[in-house]
């Protein structure tokens, strides 16, 4: 055997073993429902209405297993351990508090703003048009 037919079987051998060792790590963090209840620990569940983007970052923070089930438009069921039920109740609390500052946003919408500005300039377009004939009558 040479040198670069033993450096194959070696790097060949490498991979399989970083393979194997990939599958049998548990996913961490979002992941399907299904993957989340092969880990073999009981689950919990909550009903989740609104933006899952939002859940994400907050879970994140706090390294929570979790899954959403789709059971309606923009109506979720979430999955978590319930190993894990104080670190997700913290970071439902988080979640929470920030649906409700959002809510309570002080900025205007676009939309509001855009028809504000357009009724803003409609009352000064007739003073416009009186200033400018103002001028042409003292011309004359």
């Amino acid at each position: 055997m040479t040198a670069l037919g033993l450096a194959y079987v070696v790097r060949g051998v490498g991979r399989k073993i970083a393979k194997h060792h990939r599958a049998k790590q548990t996913p961490h963090g979002k992941q399907s429902v299904k993957k989340l209840m092969a880990h073999g620990a009981s689950a919990s569940s909550i009903e989740l209405s609104g933006d899952t983007k939002l859940f994400d970052r907050v879970a994140r923070k706090w390294n929570v297993d979790y899954a959403f089930y789709k059971t309606g438009p923009d109506k979720y069921l979430l999955f978590f351990k319930a190993g894990q039920a104080d670190a997700m109740t913290a970071c439902f609390s988080e979640y929470s508090r920030k649906v409700l500052n959002k809510s309570k946003s002080r900025r205007i919408p676009i939309r509001d703003q855009l028809k504000r500005a357009s009724d803003q300039l409609a009352q000064e377009r007739p003073r416009l048009k009186e200033r400018v004939q103002e001028v042409a009558h003292a011309d004359r």
